[in-house]
Formats: C-alpha cells, structure tokens, sequence
C-alpha cells in the first residue's frame, strides 16, 4: 500500500491532460498493473514535453496507482492477493462509519444524485463503456458516503479506491460482474430510500466482498 504523504500541488494545464490520459489508459486495461509506463511514448503519443508527464505520473504516484522503482522508472502499481484484502478491510471499515453518519443528511437532491449515478452506471455496464461505469460507480459510492462533518475518513477512502483503480478496471471488464454491480446498486439504493442503515451496510459489505473475491481469482489465474 501507497505510504500518507504530503499531496501534491494541483497539476498544470498540460499535466492535468496527461494525468487524464493515464488514468484511462490504466482503467481500460492499455497500461496493465505490473506494466512499466513508458514515458517517451506517452509524451509523443500527446504531443507534450516529458516533463508534463512526469508531473503526472507524480501525482498517481501519490494516489498509490503508480510506483517508481529507482534507475527503472514508473510502472503500474501491482498489488499482491494480501495488499487487497488488507485494503478492502479497511474500506469496510471505514465505509460503514461514513455511510451511518452520512445517511440522515441525505435529502432528495442527494439521492437524485445517487439515483441518476446508478443509471449512468447501468448504461454504461450495457455499452461495454468500462471507464465510463468506473466513474459513475464513483460517483455512486462516494455520493452515499461523504457528508462535510467527515473529511479526513473521506481523505483515507478515496486513498484507498485511487490505489485499487486498476485491479477495479479487471473488475469490470466482466460482462456479468457489470450487472452483478448494477443489481447490488439497486439493492443498496433501495436500502437508501428506506433509510435502513443496517441493510445499507450488509449490502455494501456484500457488494465488496463479491468484487474482492472476483480479483483474487483473476489474481490466482
């Protein structure tokens, strides 16, 4: 796992472009986790100076997506069976303190928000568009659990998905796990609704533990 750091400021203009390159390169499986990110290739692929890139890859550097290894160079964090297992623990952990204490302010533009993230979601797993489900199952997560009275448990979490995003992107790049996702969606999105916070938690935990058992198997192959 990535060590807590200082992060880093904000990227230029050039560096954000970079910075988004990468990021879908790495969520739609162009750079694989283990795979050294050639930065030559990424810099004339963009038409940018190296050092943009560079600047990038500090950043997921900093997110745990990327390591660099001395005299080598970066290459696509890869975690071992252990380190996810640790981490989704962790993400159990911490998500279940942050939905309990985030659910009773959810009021109806928030769940709107939610809702709307779901169906993105669901449109997106029907297309086969696997960044574009990543980033609304994002926004479907993290509208559920931030609430303005929690920002260091919100700072630990995103840690947490931003170092897992690859293996996230194996995930769902399996027709059936896309709709296994968009179900437990609906199941906790319901719970949501009810405001039964105790199913809302049972149905995230299954939802996770289903996506971590899937990666240890892709992991094992």
């Amino acid at each position: 796992m990535a060590a807590f750091t200082v992060p880093s400021p904000p990227p230029s203009t050039t560096a954000q472009h970079a910075l988004e390159w990468l990021r879908r390169a790495v969520v739609e499986g162009e750079l694989a986790p283990g795979q050294r990110v050639l930065q030559d290739e990424v810099a004339e692929r963009l038409g940018v100076s190296l050092a943009p890139v560079r600047e990038a890859l500090r950043v997921l550097e900093q997110e745990g997506q990327v390591t660099y290894k001395p005299r080598r160079g970066y290459y696509v964090t890869e975690l071992r069976v252990e380190d996810l297992a640790e981490i989704y623990e962790l993400r159990r952990v911490l998500e279940e303190r942050a939905v309990r204490r985030a659910l009773p302010s959810l009021d109806d533009d928030a769940l709107e928000r939610v809702g709307v993230a779901a169906a993105d979601c669901l449109r997106a797993a029907q297309n086969g568009e696997v960044a574009a489900e990543l980033a609304a199952n994002r926004r479907f997560h993290f509208g559920l659990l931030e609430s303005p009275d929690q920002p260091h448990t919100m700072r630990v979490i995103r840690l947490l998905w931003d170092s897992t995003e690859a293996y996230r992107a194996l995930y769902y790049n399996s027709p059936q796990e896309r709709r296994a996702a968009a179900d437990a969606h609906e199941r906790i999105l319901d719970a949501v609704r009810r405001g039964d916070a105790d199913e809302v938690v049972a149905e995230l935990d299954a939802h996770r533990t289903r996506a971590l058992d899937v990666l240890v198997g892709i992991l094992a192959r």
